[in-house]
């Protein structure tokens, strides 16, 4: 009984070896990482909005922790520059002070990235010499560990689809694999911090048909998600900068003899369909919900949702406005429509955790 209940204690989470403490501990530790990937996502986002992405052409590693310190090194980055496509027929116009401001978003957004490989590793050992990690925890940190080098690999591959003479922009499916793998990477990274801050599971009925919707609705956020990668990476935006009607028509011609995944007004169409599947599915659920559950709390991914769908409205109205290489409105709005695309995100993994989670006994 001793050696059973002993295994109980390495493998099972809802068990801790040094006791509900250190449960306690690695989900603060873990949901701290949720926030830290929140920030790195977003600061992607301003280094694509700015136009920042392809201002370093080389992937140093540790290297890219030291940004040029003199003159000299700063010629020799801008020389670089110079040689891609996107500064010979967009940015020809640059100085080194224009350049300089795009630097730093893309220098900022990889030395968070590396930031959180430390906030990582460093505890991760600490916990592991105190023996605080299971077996099976262990493997879930390894999986996390795993897709955040992933992460950046991807990320790398994303840069250099656009360092060259004719791309003047990343590759847009690069791109969305760049931003839908870092969403599953946060969305683990939640769902794990809440097994370990809540152990003991929820009190929530729920019925087989609400789990089946809001894994649909997963499935359909997936994909809406994926397009909203495809708008930003071929500026879809700016190509109808019209609502309720695609420049003035409802369902465009090009959806029926263009690539839905490449054509800029077929993309825009589709993301825009998909966004109010969304809206109409994910009110549904919530009103379900809390006649089920009488949670309030279901209603939050509602009112992400809304607002979400105002914020898209927005974007692609002022995206005439796009400031090159700046900030103003229609930056704003687009920035806010991803984080809170992630927040929405984030709520119905919450939501799901609530559903699987064992009940208290």
């Amino acid at each position: 009984m001793k050696s059973t209940a002993s295994n109980d204690l390495l493998e099972t989470p809802n068990l801790p070896r040094n006791g509900y403490s250190s449960h306690k501990i690695i989900g603060q530790w873990l949901l701290l990482g949720v926030g830290m990937l929140i920030v790195q996502i977003a600061l992607g986002g301003i280094t694509r909005l700015t136009g920042s992405g392809l201002s370093m052409t080389q992937w140093g590693l540790l290297l890219d922790a030291i940004p040029p310190m003199n003159d000299a090194d700063w010629t020799e980055v801008f020389n670089n520059y110079k040689e891609i496509g996107q500064f010979k027929y967009i940015n020809a116009d640059f100085t080194l002070a224009d350049f300089k401001g795009i630097y730093f978003w893309e220098w900022l957004h990889r030395e968070w990235g590396m930031l959180l490989g430390f906030v990582f590793i460093i505890p991760l050992v600490y916990f592991i010499y105190k023996k605080m990690v299971s077996k099976s925890l262990l493997i879930k940190l390894l999986t996390l560990f795993i897709l955040g080098l992933s992460q950046g690999l991807i990320g790398w591959i994303m840069v250099k689809s656009g360092l060259n003479d004719s791309n003047l922009y990343v590759d847009h499916f690069k791109l969305a694999l760049h931003f839908i793998s870092a969403l599953f990477l946060i969305s683990l990274t939640l769902w794990y911090s809440l097994q370990y801050i809540y152990p003991a599971g929820f009190n929530l009925q729920i019925t087989p048909k609400q789990k089946q919707i809001i894994l649909v609705v997963f499935v359909i956020l997936g994909i809406q998600l994926t397009y909203g990668a495809f708008m930003a990476g071929l500026k879809a935006a700016q190509a109808a900068p019209s609502w309720p009607t695609i420049n003035g028509d409802w369902v465009p011609a090009s959806i029926f003899n263009k690539s839905i995944f490449s054509h800029s007004i077929s993309v825009h169409f589709i993301h825009r369909t998909l966004a109010y599947i969304l809206f109409v599915a994910i009110l549904l659920w919530s009103w379900k919900a809390k006649a089920i559950t009488g949670l309030k709390s279901v209603f939050l991914p509602a009112i992400l949702v809304i607002v979400q769908l105002l914020l898209g409205i927005t974007s692609v109205l002022y995206s005439p406005k796009a400031v090159k290489n700046g900030w103003g409105v229609f930056e704003w709005n687009a920035q806010l429509h991803q984080l809170v695309a992630m927040l929405l995100l984030l709520s119905l993994v919450y939501h799901l955790f609530q559903m699987n989670a064992k009940p208290k006994t």
